[in-house]
């Protein structure tokens, strides 16, 4: 959907999505180019881009992708269609609590050391909030707000671990 919303906003080759992707979107997960041609035949087969002009260049020659009236549609209905509400209910860091406390691990210890990551994470996003471009002091934030909360929750949950070993080791 990524790729489709960049080609709303203009035509363009391959190497721009990717680049305008990269950029604002990726943060240290750079999108393959693999990934992003595969996507892009993906949409053309489904109709949602078309092929425009064709310019020829130092290799293979570069396409213009063009979005569609149904991709233009799409776009916008992704974009107006609220995000599923998180938090899951079921995660990683519950399962790994539950599971120490079934197995007779130290479930405390674990915890510490998730905060202490957490910790170092949120040092760094903290960084990035100083120094970095307004995207990345955006994205920052919704990182730091996330980490907040789990360290919340990992105050509450070690509160409430022996209960909890209670209830799973029956």
């Amino acid at each position: 959907m990524t790729l489709l919303g960049l080609l709303d906003r203009e035509p363009s080759h391959g190497y721009d999505l990717k680049r305008h992707y990269d950029t604002f979107f990726s943060r240290g997960k750079p999108l393959p180019f693999g990934q992003v041609y595969s996507t892009l035949g993906r949409l053309a087969r489904d109709g949602k881009i078309v092929v425009g002009e064709v310019e020829p260049g130092e290799g293979p020659e570069r396409k213009r992708y063009v979005i569609t009236e149904r991709g233009a549609t799409e776009v916008e209905s992704w974009l107006t269609e609220p995000v599923e509400a998180e938090p899951n209910l079921q995660t990683v860091l519950f399962t790994k609590v539950v599971l120490a406390l079934m197995l007779g691990r130290p479930a405390e210890e674990y915890l510490d050391r998730q905060r202490a990551a957490h910790l170092r994470r949120m040092t760094e996003l903290t960084e990035l909030r100083r120094n970095g471009e307004l995207v990345d002091v955006l994205l920052a934030d919704h990182g730091l707000f996330h980490l907040e909360a789990d360290l919340h929750w990992i105050d509450t949950t070690v509160a409430r671990l022996d209960a909890l070993r209670k209830v799973v080791r029956k």
